[in-house]
C-alpha cells in the first residue's frame, strides 16, 4: 500500500513539471498572426433588377487558373473567400442568359469585395443550347442508335451562350480543341470511289454540300447536309464532319451524342475518339474525355495528335487526369525531340508533385523542361514552367531568370509578366514588380479582346431537344 502511494506521488510530479514545462515553453513561443482571408460576395441580377436564385457563380485566380464554384441563394446572394493576394476574376452564368464576368481584381490578404452582376438575355435569339439526356442504352449495354437525333438545329445566334465548362482557360482549351478537331478533316479525301452505290455517292454530296456551306460562312446549312450524308451513309468520314461541325460551334453535347454514335459505328477511327474527348472535355467531364483520348491514342501510337489533345486537358483540367501521366510518359519516351512531348509530361509530373518535396521529382521536371528548350528555343510556356518550378523550391533568381525569357520569345505573354511580378516581389524589388504588373495587365487585356473577338465570329447553332419541343407544344 505504502508503495503504491509512493509511486502515485511521483507521478503526480512527474505530471506536475510536464504541465510547468508546456506551460512556460507556450508562454515563451510568440502568438501565431492571424491570416485575414480574401472575402468577394455579391449579388446577381437580371436586366430588370430582380434578384437570380441559383445562379453558378465561379472565383478565378488568374495565375494558377484555379476556380471555386458556387450557387446564388433564393436572394440571389453568393460570397466566397480567397486564400491568397492575386488577380481574380467573378464570373456567373444561368440558363437562359448571357454569361457575365466582372473586370479583373487585385485583392490583397484581409480585403472585403462586394459585387453586383448582371445577367444578359441572350442576343440573335430566343432559343439556347439545352442539355441532352445521357445516350440511351439497350439491355445488353450497347447503344442504341436512333433513326433521329435527340436535338434539332433551330438556327444561329451570334456567339453568347459558350456551353463551355469552368474558367476561361478550360474554356478557351476546350476551343482550341475544337479548332484542332476540325483540322483533322483536312488529310480526307474528297474524291469517291468508283465502285460506290448510288446513295453512297449521294451522301458524298451532301457531305461536299456541307463543307461549302462552312466555308462559305454558312454553318447552319452545313450541319443539316452533315446530316443528310449520315442519314444516306454512316460512313466515319460522314460522322466525323457531321460531329465536328456541332462541335466547332459550340453545340457540345449534340456534338458528344453524335462522335459517341460515331465510335460505336467506327470503334477503330482514332479521330472519331479524339472529338469525343474533345466534347466531353468541353462539356466538363474531364475524366471521361481523357479515357476517350488515350484510347485514341492506343489505337495510333505512333500519332502525336492524341497526346497534344491530352496534354492541353491535363494542363487545364483542375485535377490530374485518369492515364494522363502513363500516355504522356510513353509520348516523351517515344519521341524525345518533340519539345511538347518532354513539356506536357512535365506539366503532369509538376500537377501530381505539387505540394511535394521530392527532389527527384523535380529534377526529372527540370530535365525534361530543358530538353523541351533545347529542342524549341522559343517555346515560352517551357521557360514559364521552369520558372514556377524554381519559384517553388524558392530559386527566385532562376525563376526570374526563366519568366524574363519567356517574355523576350513572347512579349505578349501575360502569365510571364504575372508570375515574373510575383518572383519580384518575394525578392524585395517593388518596383520592377508594380511595372510587370501593369504589363501583365496590358497584355491581359489585350488577350482577352482578341479572344473575344474571335468567339464573336463563331456563330452558335441554337438546338432544341425534341422532347422538350414536344413536351411545350400547345394541347389540341
Amino acid at each position: 500500500m505504502r508503495r503504491n502511494s509512493e509511486r502515485l506521488l511521483r507521478i503526480g510530479a512527474g505530471a506536475a513539471l510536464l504541465v510547468s514545462v508546456c506551460a512556460v515553453a507556450f508562454a515563451q513561443a510568440p502568438a501565431a498572426e492571424p491570416r485575414t482571408a480574401i472575402t468577394v460576395s455579391g449579388t446577381v441580377r437580371d436586366p430588370g433588377g430582380s434578384v437570380v436564385a441559383d445562379a453558378s457563380v465561379f472565383l478565378e485566380e488568374k495565375a494558377t487558373d484555379a476556380s471555386v464554384e458556387a450557387r446564388t441563394k433564393s436572394d440571389g446572394t453568393f460570397s466566397f473567400s480567397a486564400p491568397r493576394t492575386g488577380i481574380y476574376v467573378v464570373r456567373a452564368r444561368k440558363a437562359g442568359f448571357q454569361e457575365t464576368v466582372s473586370e479583373a481584381m487585385e485583392l490583397s490578404l484581409g480585403e472585403k469585395k462586394q459585387l453586383e452582376l448582371v445577367l444578359k438575355l441572350p442576343t440573335g435569339g430566343e432559343s439556347i443550347v439545352s442539355p441532352l439526356p445521357e445516350p440511351s442504352a439497350s439491355k445488353s449495354g450497347d447503344m442504341e442508335f436512333s433513326d433521329k437525333p435527340s436535338f434539332t438545329v433551330a438556327g444561329v445566334t451570334d456567339w453568347t451562350n459558350v456551353g463551355g465548362h469552368g474558367s476561361d482557360t478550360k474554356l478557351r482549351t476546350s476551343e482550341s480543341l475544337a479548332k484542332e478537331t476540325a483540322a483533322l478533316k483536312s488529310g480526307e479525301s474528297g474524291e469517291t470511289p468508283a465502285n460506290t452505290s448510288e446513295t453512297e455517292r449521294d451522301a458524298d454530296s451532301h457531305r461536299a454540300l456541307g463543307d461549302r456551306a462552312e466555308a462559305s460562312g454558312d454553318p447552319l446549312a452545313a450541319v443539316r447536309e452533315y446530316e443528310k450524308a449520315v442519314r444516306l451513309n454512316p460512313s466515319e468520314q460522314n460522322y466525323f464532319a457531321w460531329g465536328t461541325e456541332l462541335l466547332l460551334h459550340r453545340a457540345i453535347k449534340p456534338a458528344a451524342e453524335v462522335f459517341e454514335k460515331g465510335s460505336a459505328a467506327h470503334p477503330k477511327s482514332a479521330r472519331m475518339l479524339a472529338g469525343l474527348g474533345a466534347a466531353l472535355y468541353a462539356s466538363g467531364d474531364y475524366a471521361n474525355g481523357a479515357r476517350r483520348i488515350c484510347a485514341a491514342a492506343d489505337l495510333q501510337p505512333a500519332d502525336a495528335t492524341p497526346y497534344l489533345f491530352l496534354g492541353k486537358m491535363e494542363k487545364a483540367a483542375p485535377d490530374p487526369l485518369p492515364c494522363a501521366e502513363q500516355k504522356l510518359a510513353q509520348f516523351a519516351h517515344t519521341q524525345p525531340a518533340n519539345a511538347q512531348a518532354s513539356y506536357y509530361y512535365a506539366v503532369s509530373l509538376s500537377k501530381r508533385a505539387r505540394g511535394s518535396e521530392n527532389s527527384a521529382n523535380a529534377q526529372q521536371i527540370e530535365a525534361l523542361l530543358q530538353r523541351a528548350i533545347a529542342a524549341d528555343p522559343k517555346f515560352d510556356e517551357a521557360y514559364v514552367q521552369l520558372g514556377i518550378l524554381n519559384a517553388a523550391r524558392g530559386k527566385f533568381a532562376q525563376a526570374i531568370s526563366a519568366y524574363k525569357k519567356a517574355i523576350e520569345v513572347n512579349p505578349q505573354s501575360s502569365e510571364a509578366h504575372y508570375r515574373l511580378a510575383l518572383a519580384y516581389k518575394r525578392v524585395g524589388e517593388e518596383g520592377e514588380s508594380e511595372q510587370e504588373l501593369r504589363l501583365f495587365k496590358q497584355a491581359d487585356k489585350t488577350e482577352t479582346a482578341a479572344v473575344e473577338r474571335q468567339r464573336r465570329e463563331i456563330r452558335q447553332f441554337l438546338i432544341i431537344l425534341k422532347e422538350q419541343k414536344q413536351a411545350t407544344a400547345p394541347q389540341p
